[in-house]
C-alpha cells in the first residue's frame, strides 16, 4: 500500500537531484501521471511514472543530450504536454544544459511568438516526441540544430551515466514571458531560483506540512504550470497529475473530475477556467462530483475579482467544495512564477475601493454596493521574499494604502533578461529607500491593506485621459457587463493617440452562442458606451466587435492588450468587424 505522506527530503541544489532522491528513497511511488483524453466523452486514459522509472528516463535522455550539445547550450522543448515534456525538462538541467520550455509547431495561434522565441534563443538541440516529430522538422527546416525525440531514447543509453551537480547560480532555463505588454523575453532562472520558488510555494499553500497532489491542465511551458506541475512535486516528492490543457477547454469538467479523484488537489488556473467551469459543466456532469477534499485552488489573474469566485463556489457548493479554497495570489516570471499567496482554510479578503481614489493613486475603502466601486481580491502575504510598494519615478517607499509599483526581492528573482543588458539593468537592479541591493521592477502597480498584497494593474496599461487614470480592466469589466453578447475576459480596452490626447477604444468579441448577423451591433455599441460613460466619466472613441478568437492573448492565457493595440491601429480588424 502506498503512503500518502512522503518523508521530507534534504535540500539539494537542483531539480534533478530530488528526482534522484526520491528515486532512491521512493522507487515505486507514483511521481507523473499523464491523463490522456484520445476521443470525446473519454474519462481518460493514465500513464504514469515512478520515481524510479523517472529518474531512468531523465538520465537516459540527458546522457544522449550531454552528446549533443556543450555544456551551457540552450535545448528547445517542443514537446506536446504529457510525461515525455517532464522528462526532457529535468534531463535538460541534468546534462548541464539549459531549457527553453516552448510547445510544438502546430499550437494554433502561437506561430509567430514560436519563432520569436526560437530565433532569440538560438538552442542547440531540440527535444520533442514521436508525435510531433515530423512538424518540428518542417519547423526547424534547413537549420543546423539536432532534433531527438525523447521516447525514441532507449533506457540502456542511462548506463552509468550519472549528472554533475550544478553550481545553483547557473542558468537552469529561459522562461520566455507571455508577452502582455512586450515582445517576450527570456527571464534567465538558475538552479537555485526554481528550487528556491518551489519550497516558497509549497509553504505558501500549505504542502510543505501535508501532502497534496497536484492536478492541472496548465501548459508546462508557462511558468505556472512549469513551478506547480513539476517543480514543487519534485522538491516535495508528491504526485502531480497532468492534462492537455486542448482536453479541459474541450471539456472543463474533466479537470474538475482529476479534483474530485485526488485527496487534498492543490490546482491553478487563470481567472477565464473558473468562468468557464461555471457556464460550461452541466447538471448531469455536477452529480457525481464531489470536492470536498480539494485543497486549494489557485488564481494567478492580475487582477483577482471576489465576483468570479463567488460564481465559482456558487457552481460548485452543493458538490462540497471550501469556499476557503480559493487561494488569489499574484506573481510574474521573473520572479520564477510566486510571490505572493492567500492561504488555503482561509476566508476570501474582499476590498471594494473608491474608482476615483484608486484612479488618483489612494486605496480609500468604498461602500461594496457602490456602482462606482472598484471590487478586489487580496493576494494574501508574500511567500519567502520582500515586497515593496513604491513610487515608479522616484523608487521612494510609499505608505500602506498608496498606489505604487510592486517591487521585490528575493532568492527567486531571475538573473535578468538573456541578452538585454540593458532591459536587465532597468528590470532587476532598481536602487529604493525601502532597503539595500537591487530590487525587480515588476510593471504592476498594487497597494498594502490590512497587511494584504492588491494588484490593481500594469503600469503600462493604465489609459491616461485628461490628466486622469483609468485602469483598462475596470473598463473591460463594464464592458463585459454592459451586453449579454459581449464575451467575458475576450475584450481589451487601450489608449490610442488622438488628435487633442488619448482616444480610448474597447475590442470586445461576441458570445459563441450568437453570430455577428444575429446581433444588433448598434445595441450593443450603445450599451457598451453607455455603461463605461455612466461609471468612468469615460467617452469611448470607438467600440469594436469582433468574432470569438479575434482578441488576442498571451501564451498564459490573458488578453494582450499591446497586441491588441498594434493590430487595431495597423487595421487588422477592419475587415472582421463591426462598429
Amino acid at each position: 500500500m502506498e503512503s500518502r505522506r512522503p518523508p521530507l527530503a534534504p535540500v539539494h541544489p537542483s531539480l534533478p537531484e530530488y528526482v534522484r532522491h526520491w528515486a532512491q528513497v521512493t522507487p515505486e511511488r507514483r511521481a507523473f501521471t499523464f491523463v490522456d483524453h484520445p476521443a470525446p466523452g473519454s474519462r481518460g486514459v493514465h500513464r504514469t511514472l515512478t520515481w524510479r522509472r523517472l529518474d531512468l528516463r531523465v538520465r537516459a535522455l540527458a546522457a544522449r543530450l550531454a552528446e549533443a550539445a556543450e555544456p551551457g547550450s540552450r535545448v528547445a522543448l517542443l514537446c506536446p504536454q504529457g510525461t515525455e515534456y517532464v522528462t526532457a525538462f529535468l534531463a535538460t538541467l541534468a546534462a548541464g544544459l539549459v531549457a527553453v520550455p516552448l510547445y510544438p509547431p502546430g499550437l494554433p495561434g502561437h506561430g509567430d511568438r514560436l519563432s520569436a522565441v526560437f530565433a532569440d534563443a538560438r538552442p542547440a538541440v531540440v527535444v520533442t516526441a514521436s508525435r510531433a516529430l515530423e512538424e518540428v522538422r518542417d519547423f526547424c527546416g534547413d537549420t543546423s540544430v539536432g532534433i531527438v525525440a525523447a521516447d525514441q531514447v532507449p533506457d540502456a543509453a542511462a548506463g552509468e551515466w550519472q549528472p554533475v551537480a550544478p553550481d545553483p547560480a547557473a542558468i537552469a532555463y529561459l522562461q520566455y514571458t507571455s508577452g502582455s505588454t512586450r515582445t517576450p523575453a527570456g527571464v534567465e532562472i538558475t538552479h537555485g531560483n526554481v528550487v528556491a520558488n518551489a519550497r516558497q510555494a509549497l509553504t505558501a499553500y500549505g504542502a510543505d506540512a501535508h501532502p497534496v497532489t497536484c492536478v492541472g491542465w496548465l501548459p508546462l511551458y508557462h511558468d505556472m504550470g512549469l513551478v506547480l506541475s513539476v517543480a514543487a512535486p519534485v522538491v516535495r516528492g508528491l504526485l502531480s497529475v497532468l492534462m492537455d490543457p486542448v482536453a479541459f477547454l474541450h471539456e472543463p469538467v474533466r479537470w474538475l473530475r482529476l479534483l474530485a479523484a485526488h485527496p487534498r488537489a492543490l490546482t491553478a488556473a487563470p481567472n477565464f477556467a473558473y468562468d468557464y467551469c461555471t457556464s460550461a459543466v452541466t447538471d448531469a456532469q455536477k452529480a457525481d462530483l464531489r470536492l470536498d477534499q480539494v485543497a486549494a485552488l489557485i488564481n494567478g489573474s492580475e487582477p483577482v475579482r471576489p465576483g468570479t469566485v463567488d460564481r465559482f463556489h456558487a457552481a460548485f457548493a452543493a458538490q462540497g467544495l471550501s469556499p476557503e479554497a480559493h487561494c488569489p495570489s499574484y506573481g510574474l516570471a521573473e520572479a520564477t512564477v510566486f510571490v505572493s499567496a492567500a492561504r488555503p482554510g482561509q476566508p476570501l479578503r474582499r476590498f471594494a475601493l473608491d474608482r476615483d481614489a484608486l484612479a488618483a493613486g489612494k486605496a480609500l475603502a468604498a461602500r461594496a454596493d457602490d456602482p462606482r466601486a472598484v471590487l478586489l481580491a487580496g493576494c494574501g502575504t508574500p511567500a519567502g521574499q520582500r515586497v515593496r510598494i513604491v513610487d515608479p519615478l522616484s523608487g521612494a517607499g510609499l505608505s500602506e494604502g498608496e498606489v505604487g509599483e510592486i517591487w521585490v526581492q528575493g532568492p527567486n528573482v531571475g538573473r535578468g533578461y538573456w541578452s538585454r543588458e540593458r532591459q536587465t539593468r532597468l528590470v532587476f537592479g532598481a536602487e529604493s529607500d525601502a532597503g539595500p541591493g537591487g530590487w525587480l521592477r515588476t510593471g504592476d502597480l498594487g497597494t498594502v491593506l490590512d497587511g494584504q498584497l492588491i494588484v490593481t494593474g500594469r503600469l503600462k496599461d493604465l489609459i491616461v485621459v485628461d490628466g486622469r487614470n483609468h485602469y483598462p480592466q475596470d473598463v473591460e469589466a463594464t464592458a463585459h457587463d454592459a451586453h449579454p453578447a459581449v464575451r467575458r475576459d475576450r475584450l481589451a480596452a487601450f489608449g490610442v493617440p488622438g488628435g487633442v490626447g488619448e482616444r480610448v477604444v474597447v475590442v470586445a468579441e461576441h458570445v459563441r452562442a450568437m453570430s455577428l448577423a444575429e446581433i444588433d451591433v448598434p445595441a450593443v455599441v450603445r450599451a457598451v458606451r453607455a455603461a463605461v460613460s455612466g461609471r468612468h466619466g469615460l467617452r469611448l472613441a470607438e467600440v469594436v466587435l469582433v468574432a470569438p478568437g479575434t482578441v488576442p492573448r498571451t501564451s498564459s492565457g490573458k488578453v494582450s492588450r499591446a497586441l491588441a493595440r498594434e493590430r487595431y491601429l495597423a487595421g487588422a480588424f477592419a475587415a472582421e468587424c463591426a462598429r
